[in-house]
C-alpha cells in the first residue's frame, strides 16, 4: 500500500513539474484614437505608479503616454506623462503619478505610447481608481517606439 501512495505522489510531482503558468505578456494595440476622448466630464482622479526597471537606460527623455479603461468603452487617457526637467522615470525608480480622467469601472487594459530614441523599460504600471481595485499590470521589457503597447484583460462588458 505505501508502494501505491508512493507512485502516486511521484506522478502527482511529475504533472505539477510540467505545468508552466501562463504570465501575460504586453503587445502592440490598434487603439481608437485617444485624442478624440472629451476633455469634458473630467471627474474621477486616480493615482498610477509607474516603476522603472532597473535594467533600463538611466532615464529617458523620450515622450511617454498613457491610456487605460475598462469593459464599458470608459477611457482615460494623458497624452503626455513624461517630464524631462526632472528625469522622471529613472532607472529602479517608481514615479507617481496623479491623474484626472473619465470615471471607470475596474480597470482591464493599458496601455503606454513612446516617442524618442531613447528607449524606456517599464517594470510595472500600478493604477488605483476612485471605487475601483488597485491593478497592476507587469511590462519587464522595453517599449516599442511609436506604438501603443500594452495589455488587454477585458472581458466583453454584459
Amino acid at each position: 500500500m505505501k508502494g501505491v501512495y508512493f507512485l502516486l505522489y511521484l506522478a502527482s510531482i511529475s504533472i505539477l513539474s510540467e505545468a508552466q503558468p501562463t504570465v501575460p505578456q504586453p503587445h502592440a494595440f490598434k487603439f481608437q484614437s485617444f485624442n478624440s476622448i472629451q476633455e469634458v466630464g473630467r471627474s474621477c482622479s486616480f493615482i498610477v505608479i509607474i516603476k522603472t526597471s532597473c535594467s533600463s537606460i538611466q532615464f529617458t527623455r523620450d515622450e511617454i503616454s498613457l491610456a487605460f479603461g475598462d469593459a464599458y468603452g470608459n477611457k482615460v487617457y494623458v497624452p503626455r506623462i513624461d517630464d524631462p526637467t526632472s528625469r522622471r522615470f529613472e532607472r529602479c525608480i517608481s514615479d507617481t503619478i496623479q491623474i484626472s480622467g473619465e470615471c471607470t469601472y475596474q480597470i482591464c487594459h493599458v496601455a503606454l505610447f513612446r516617442s524618442g530614441s531613447d528607449g524606456w523599460k517599464p517594470e510595472s504600471v500600478t493604477i488605483y481608481g476612485f471605487n475601483t481595485r488597485p491593478v497592476t499590470f507587469y511590462y519587464k521589457r522595453f517599449i516599442p517606439n511609436g506604438v501603443w503597447f500594452g495589455f488587454n484583460h477585458c472581458s466583453r462588458a454584459s
